[in-house]
Parts: structure tokens; sequence; C-alpha cells
């Protein structure tokens, strides 16, 4: 079963809007490295789409293809040029194969904590080394755990329900509010999360509720440093926010690598 079917796929533009700066930051890695990109876990094309009008050549992976849709029903209202520049491609990070080499493969919005196990993770990461051409770089983002929620979230009590944002249906125009709740499991290191979507009609009526689990395996920074000295690569910077700024706690880990010579 993939993470996002049609329906959750359809809202996912309106309730995970992206992190602050983000979209700047990879399109400005794009600019410098130039042609071609390969981004990881392209998602609807929030990403790829503005690195392709900024004139570069970028292939998208993910391995939703109802994800994958959406960003094709983007992209064809693009202009012609920007479409030639985007391949969007089913596939996992763990196992892809493309011909060519990149100058930078990009993992944004933390979607590589969708690797859930050491394995998954090692796998993956040897599996974009391979990809990087010579001098390229993987540039990607996840959080940083903080103790204190974690504490505070912990075992079956997790968190209350929390009303996330709302906005309004693309189809049928009704109210949709989104609800979260989450809990983490310290010796797992993992997140699982649940979104609930209500959609509201004029009357004030639910007249549907949906339920989408979200589950993450939380990485700590030095475990991260370890993982990528482990599998072959040198660490040129990192940043905890998307405005270059130092790496501190509880924020972003924002990680610049390269593969390591030999």
């Amino acid at each position: 079963m993939e993470e996002y079917d049609r329906l959750d796929a359809a809202f996912y533009d309106y309730y995970s809007t992206g992190l602050k700066g983000d979209v700047d930051f990879y399109v400005t890695e794009a600019l410098v490295a130039g042609s071609p990109v390969l981004e990881i876990g392209c998602g609807t094309g929030r990403i790829t789409l503005p690195i392709a009008e900024a004139g570069i050549r970028i292939i998208g992976l993910d391995r939703s293809p109802s994800m994958l849709e959406v960003a094709r029903q983007k992209l064809s209202a693009l202009d012609p040029q920007v479409q030639e520049r985007v391949e969007l491609v089913l596939g996992d990070m763990r196992d892809f194969s493309f011909e060519e080499r990149f100058k930078l493969i990009i993992i944004p919005y933390r979607a590589f904590l969708y690797m859930y196990t050491p394995e998954d993770q090692r796998q993956a990461l040897t599996c974009i080394r391979e990809h990087l051409a010579e001098g390229g770089r993987l540039i990607f983002n996840i959080f940083d755990p903080r103790l204190d929620i974690i504490a505070s979230r912990f075992g079956s009590l997790g968190s209350a329900l929390t009303m996330e944002q709302e906005f309004i249906h693309p189809v049928n125009g009704n109210r949709v509010v989104v609800w979260d709740t989450r809990q983490y499991d310290p010796e797992k290191q993992m997140l699982e999360q649940y979104f609930i979507f209500e959609e509201i009609d004029a009357e004030g009526v639910v007249v549907s509720k949906r339920y989408v689990p979200l589950s993450l395996r939380y990485i700590y920074r030095y475990e991260m440093q370890h993982l990528l000295e482990l599998c072959g690569y040198q660490i040129d910077a990192l940043y905890g926010d998307f405005d270059r700024s130092a790496f501190h706690h509880g924020g972003e880990q924002i990680w610049v690598v390269r593969k390591r010579r030999s």
C-alpha cells in the first residue's frame, strides 16, 4: 500500500506546505550545480517544478503513483519548455537505476525519514552515492529531534488532538478541517502521526471524516553523521535552517555532502 492514495495526494498541497525558505534554498543549490538534478521524494512537484522553471533539467523520483499523478497535472499547465526539462519516475530511493550521473541529488522535506531501518538507510545512501557525478553533492534535510517534545508525547497517550489548519475542498468547495495527533517511540525512534480530515458542508455538518497515518523514523545529528561517513560521504556543511545558519538543537538538519574519494 502506498503512503498516499488518490484523495490524500489531492489534499497534500493544501495541508503540507513545506518549510520556510526550503524552495528557494533548493532552487539556488540546483542553479549552482547545473543540470542534471535528481530529486528523491518529489511528491507533487512542490520543489521539482520551481527548479525546472529556473532552467534546470530535473528528474523527480517518488514511490507514490498518486503523488506523481498530481505532479504531472501541475506540470501540464506549465510552459512547454519547462515541461521538457522534467521527467517524473516511479521508484524507490533504496533501489533505482539511471544511466545519468547527477551533479546534485536532493531529498527535500524530510523524505529520508521514510527509511525505517538502518538497512533501508544504508541501501538508499549507497544507491544515491553510485548516481553522483564526480564532485556531485547530495543535499537533504530532516528534523532534529527535540527530547522535550518526545518526552511529552511518549507512549500510548501520545498528544492531544490539535487543529492544524483548514482549507477549501478543491472539488466541492466544502470546508476541510485538518486535525493532528502524534506519538513517539524513543526505543524505535519512530514518530507515529495521524492526520484527520473533517469535511464540513455549508450547514456545518461533518459529511466525511478521513484518517491518514504517517510514520517517520527520526535520526539524531551524530547518528546521521556516522551513517553518512559509513556510506562513503564526506560532509561539506550542516545547516540548522534554510538561511544557512549554524546547526542548533531542535531545528533542522540540512546536510550538504559529497561522495568521498577512494
